[in-house]
């Protein structure tokens, strides 16, 4: 078995493609796929994780997802599609298909604006609101599980990380537009 001379462990599938990569090009840093490939792989293995309780309450990704932005829009639980759109990251294109599906199964109704009569607005229903309630339940659940296989100390010190990485992709130093109230910025 291969070991990462680093630390000494045994390589795992990215420290593998690393040695490979190391030995066909060692022109290139690949440094990079330790956190990148490791964060891909991890973010794959999560999603399954977090699939499989959606699917026992019939639903996608994705409409889990819709249901939740609903959720938490509070009273009376309802959205125009381009602001679920926007609190779900998707196009508006793809949330009419997810609204659509939705709809059919009974869980969202839709109506026209009573400001707009060309805008829409999606609704829970009553078991749209029930099924969500049961299976966010089951999922915070399931997402507590998974952070256990961390420490309280790692969970949190991860947590700032992503956060800090996160927001500099979102906002990188360039794009930024200097507040006179925080030096540095």
């Amino acid at each position: 078995m291969d070991r990462d001379p680093a630390a000494g462990a045994p390589l795992d599938q990215v420290g593998r493609i690393q040695a490979e990569w190391g030995r066909e090009r060692p022109d290139l840093d690949v440094g990079p796929q330790g956190v990148i490939g490791r964060l891909h792989r991890l973010a794959g293995r999560l999603t399954a994780e977090l699939t499989l309780v959606y699917g026992r309450y019939g639903l996608s990704e994705g409409e889990f997802d819709v249901l939740c932005a609903l959720r938490r829009a509070g009273e009376p639980y309802e959205r125009a599609p381009g602001e679920l759109a926007a609190h779900t990251m998707v196009t508006t294109g793809a949330m009419t298909k997810r609204i659509d599906r939705l709809e059919r199964a009974g869980l969202v109704t839709r109506r026209r604006a009573a400001d707009d009569q060309r805008g829409r607005i999606v609704a829970l229903t009553r078991p749209g609101r029930e099924l969500i309630d049961r299976a966010f339940g089951e999922h915070m659940r399931n997402e507590h599980r998974l952070l256990e296989l961390l420490t309280p100390v790692e969970a949190a010190a991860l947590e700032a990380l992503l956060r800090e990485w996160l927001g500099r992709l979102d906002d990188p130093p360039g794009d930024r537009t200097p507040d006179p109230g925080t030096p540095g910025r």
